[in-house]
């Protein structure tokens, strides 16, 4: 058997933590020099895999059915390679043993879970679950290190952790990533236990499975166990604090793309909007829209950076319809499509439609009744520029060409991915279905499906249990994503707050929004933290996070700092001292 495909270079990035992002090139460029080499941290327990068990010895290790806590029949190790320390682009790799598996479904005709462990021989006793990102597909990266990290921390397993990811139960099409969404990426909903594993199942298969390898590797259990996740993995991160409490330690959740339905159903109200006849802004619209929100807001915060960070303040009294952009009308005459330099009624009307919530026409089994809408006035949708950030931020964003169907490459992301959803998820793979035609606001043929799609979307809406066994969960949101609204991580937070109560969510977790951060990546702040760290020392030595850190900007001005301020608080610049450090700022409370 072949040992599992591990993602390479590739788009995926922005939707998970196991792959590079291509521009993350560009950033890495422009990001700040490492202080220190990224090498294997000391102070960390020696063992020797050999010692104990050689590392060929893994391969074909059966892990029972009985040991995994969801049906399956088993998994199997199909291959286990010794790895010596290696310096792999610039940076070391510690030494380890690579063991790749593969879970197998009650289904014979539903796909494989496959994963890969990195064992360090050099253990610090703990492990560390990678999730994946968008339709998944393809096994994390497990030697590398996390996503938006600060340039010199050192990479999970130099740090001597387990390090562990799973392919989500499906083998993601093998296209070239620029058509990544606009291939057959969701086919793989047509079976149901491969959907079902998509949605969470997978995540604890794997996780049973993994330690039990560990504990034939080591001769004990992790003494702590962690997951990190992005985007789709960001919304994994809270599922697995909310349904396997018991197995995890702490979790990140980076810009999670919460609640799929309803997330979905959020972009295709988006979709729809800018289908409508001169609705679509091409980049040079974006820009001055852009433009105009920045000459309006970005000093509300006390600073004029390039950064808006008192985005309330901006919302409360941005209008678009009545904005300016160098002195003129940021509003086209009489409301018609004449210049790109300024906005119609029709481009203006579907702004409003990104940027105001919206009902749903129909019931959903998970609870959720509407989608908040994005900060659409202040996020950069794609405007003009010559860097690969700037094309990723377009395909991220309105992308190069209008919403349409059938869809077509240079369409945004948000078209390809709510197509293939509707098309596999809904319509059982039927290739002639106008997927544009559903219509979130109104009732739908398809209402009971979406629904019953729904339900496993009230498993992370209260971590009682997560936090009562002493969980920590550290939520990091980009207030100008336009891939995962922050308003709906705000709304997460909140309801976090009245189901669990404020002082449990005081005690065990912390939500920070970074402002003018994007979906992981930005032209104007690409945040950097080492928030592995943060989260190791609340979790094992009561270091409380809270407004202690610091956030660097890898991109916009490299180098500059912000404090972390804990939602809904924002920095403000207190007029004394360098405009580009964190200790010239203030946390403060919104207005």
């Amino acid at each position: 058997m072949t040992k599992a495909r591990v993602a390479g270079v590739g788009m995926m990035r922005i939707f998970g933590m196991g792959t590079v992002l291509v521009v993350l090139n560009a950033c890495t460029a422009n990001s700040v020099a490492p202080d220190t080499a990224d090498k294997p941290t000391d102070n960390i327990a020696s063992f020797d895999i050999a010692q104990r068990l050689d590392c060929s010895a893994l391969t074909g290790m059966k892990v029972p059915a009985a040991d995994i806590g969801l049906p399956t029949t088993g998994a199997l190790i199909s291959a286990a390679e010794k790895i010596p320390e290696a310096t792999i682009k610039e940076q070391i790799v510690a030494e380890h043993c690579l063991v790749s598996g593969e879970i197998k479904p009650l289904d014979p005709s539903a796909p494989n879970i496959r994963f890969q462990i990195a064992l360090p021989v050099m253990w610090n006793s703990k492990a560390l679950m990678l999730g994946g990102g968008g339709f998944e597909g393809i096994v994390p990266q497990v030697t590398g290190n996390i996503n938006n990290t600060s340039a010199n921390s050192i990479a999970p397993l130099n740090r001597g952790y387990a390090v562990f990811g799973g392919d989500s139960g499906h083998i993601a099409p093998d296209k070239d990533p620029a058509s990544y969404m606009t291939s057959e990426q969701g086919s793989f909903m047509t079976n149901e236990e491969s959907w079902i594993n998509y949605r969470g199942d997978a995540l604890k298969k794997t996780h049973d499975a993994v330690m039990a390898v560990i504990f034939s590797a080591y001769g004990q259990s992790p003494s702590q166990t962690y997951f990190i996740g992005g985007s789709a993995s960001g919304r994994e991160a809270l599922v697995v604090a909310g349904r396997w409490p018991e197995d995890w330690d702490g979790v990140i959740s980076l810009f999670p793309a919460l609640h799929l339905v309803t997330s979905v159903l959020g972009v295709q109200h988006m979709n729809r909007a800018l289908a409508k006849p001169g609705a679509w802004l091409n980049p040079s619209e974006r820009g001055a829209l852009f433009q105009a929100a920045q000459s309006a807001c970005d000093s509300l915060d006390g600073a004029d950076d390039g950064v808006i960070s008192n985005i309330k303040g901006c919302y409360a009294s941005f209008e678009p319809r009545t904005a300016l952009l160098d002195g003129v009308a940021l509003r086209c005459p009489k409301g018609e499509d004449t210049a790109d330099t300024c906005l119609s009624d029709a481009q203006l009307e579907a702004l409003e439609t990104l940027n105001n919530p919206f009902k749903f026409g129909f019931p959903l089994a998970s609870g959720d009744t509407h989608y908040p809408g994005f900060y659409a006035y202040t996020s950069d949708w794609g405007i003009p520029g010559d860097t690969q950030m700037h094309q990723i931020n377009s395909w991220l964003g309105f992308g190069t060409i209008p919403p349409a169907f059938p869809t077509a490459q240079g369409m945004t992301l948000h078209v390809s991915y709510a197509d293939n959803f509707f098309r596999y998820g809904v319509a059982n793979g039927d290739l002639a279905f106008n997927t544009l035609e559903i219509d979130p606001t109104k009732p739908s043929p398809y209402a009971e499906r979406l629904s019953e799609m729904s339900t496993p979307e009230s498993a992370d809406k209260d971590l009682t249990q997560f936090a009562n066994k002493g969980g920590k969960l550290i939520i990091i949101q980009g207030t100008a994503d336009t891939i995962t609204s922050p308003k709906l991580t705000e709304e997460y937070y909140e309801g976090l707050k009245e189901t669990m109560g404020h002082k449990l969510v005081n005690k065990s977790v912390r939500f920070y929004e970074i402002h003018g951060w994007s979906h992981s990546l930005s032209t104007h702040y690409y945040a950097q933290w080492d928030y592995l760290s943060a989260l190791e020392n609340w979790v094992e030595a009561d270091i409380d996070p809270a407004e202690n850190e610091v956030v660097m900007d890898g991109i916009g001005v490299p180098g500059r700092t912000r404090p972390l301020c804990m939602y809904p608080r924002w920095p403000h610049f207190d007029k004394t001292g360098d405009i580009n450090k964190a200790a010239s700022f203030t946390c403060k409370d919104p207005w």
